[in-house]
């Protein structure tokens, strides 16, 4: 498993997370609708989950940057193979 699959899997790891917990807000927001809950709670549990979202978003970004560098980087070995390569061609040809 290359280092790329091993991020995008992480990425979806974390889009998964994102998804229960905002799940977890409809649930609640459905507990204060049925007068389960008070509005006092449902705020308090709301900003925790939200700060949770908050963070999960913040490592999604980090780990999409981190695979734009990883693409980029790869790119790079490849160009510098390729000037190896005509470099020998051209000292052959000498």
């Amino acid at each position: 498993m290359s280092f790329l699959e091993r991020l995008a899997k992480k990425i979806d790891n974390v889009e998964k997370k994102i998804q229960k917990e905002e799940e977890k807000i409809q649930k609640l927001e459905e507990k204060y609708n049925e007068k389960k809950i008070t509005k006092a709670k449902l705020n308090i549990e709301k900003r925790k989950i939200n700060d949770r979202i908050k963070a999960f978003r913040a490592r999604h970004q980090t780990l999409k940057g981190l695979v734009v560098k990883e693409k980029q980087h790869q790119e790079e070995k490849a160009e510098e193979k390729e000037k190896k390569k005509k470099e020998k061609e051209k000292k052959k040809g000498e």
